[in-house]
């Protein structure tokens, strides 16, 4: 197909009508007529070959055609955003930027807050927003980071794309203060006995695999999508759970729970910030990595690109 024959506002109004379900509050969200918008519409089946949108009663539905298009429409409309907005040179004290950052509420918490901190301080101007990543993340990571500034990741998870180290950290186990079964050490065999509290997204490297290898099956009673609960669901109960020490002894003593030892030699943690090719060159996205990796390594000594 020769895009260059493609009018690119196309783009816009297919993203509308798809989020919207309706062609006159398309129109209204992207700035056309009822008119102008029908004959959008009108384009994009003879382009598509498909109705997009079907009425069922007195509402609209996608089509399966259009709900593979929703996803990939707004994409693609960030993806012209963050093209037609590249700069060729970034002043961080006078320049204005949002810049969106995916990753864990561990990476947001740890790592996020100290690098807010820092562009308070140096780019008042820029702004950033701290994302939950999903599983796309891992199933379609090329286009989840084309979208985005950066992914707040440990290494294991992905691989294939540039990145910035930040920071190690290591797994500790967390017990409830008066956990009756627990003494000062937790063994294998605790591991295996007692009811866990886990972190449930699907693409998570740490206790399920960790496990795994050294033939542990958790028995799990909880799961959240956030770590920094996990302290609050296993405070008051037998239940055990792993996290990472800095957040643990961060979170700690806001429940009643005790940081002990893994019994096995967990692989540590290696933090970094991935980020797709397209923003290499980009003046902006160049100073944000020179910020990230100046705060990375406050955190650990030493930070580079890979």
């Amino acid at each position: 197909m020769n895009l260059s024959r493609l009018d690119l506002n196309l783009v816009v109004a297919l993203r509308a009508l798809l989020d919207e379900r309706n062609v006159t509050r398309a129109g209204a969200r992207v700035g056309l007529s009822q008119p102008a918008m029908s004959a959008a519409l009108s384009r994009l089946r003879r382009h598509f070959g498909d109705e997009l949108l079907t009425r069922v009663g007195n509402a609209y539905e996608l089509t399966p055609l259009g709900v593979v298009l929703r996803d990939r429409s707004a994409t693609a409309c960030d993806l012209l955003d963050r093209v037609f907005t590249s700069q060729a040179v970034f002043d961080p004290a006078a320049e204005t930027r949002e810049f969106t950052l995916l990753g864990s509420d561990y990476g947001a918490a740890l790592f996020g807050a100290a690098l807010s901190r820092v562009l308070h301080e140096e780019a008042p101007g820029v702004r950033v927003t701290f994302q939950q990543s999903g599983p796309a993340v891992v199933e379609n990571t090329a286009t989840v980071l084309s979208s985005v500034d950066g992914l707040l990741m440990p290494h294991g998870i992905i691989d294939g794309f540039p990145s910035v180290e930040l920071f190690q950290d290591r797994w500790v186990c967390i017990v409830a203060d008066d956990h009756p079964d627990v003494g000062d050490a937790l063994t294998l065999d605790d591991l295996a006995r007692l009811p866990w509290a886990v972190y449930q997204r699907p693409y998570d490297a740490s206790a399920a695999r960790q496990l795994g290898m050294i033939g542990v099956s958790p028995r799990v009673e909880v799961s959240v999508q956030t770590f920094q609960l996990l302290p609050y669901l296993v405070e008051g109960t037998r239940r055990v759970a792993m996290i990472q020490e800095r957040l643990a002894r961060r979170v700690a003593g806001l429940a009643a729970v005790r940081v002990l030892p893994c019994p096995f030699a967990a692989v540590p943690v290696q933090e970094a910030m991935w980020w797709h090719p397209v923003h290499t060159h980009d003046a902006a996205h160049m100073w944000l990595r020179g910020v990230v990796a100046r705060v990375g390594g406050q955190f650990a000594g030493t930070a580079g690109e890979r």
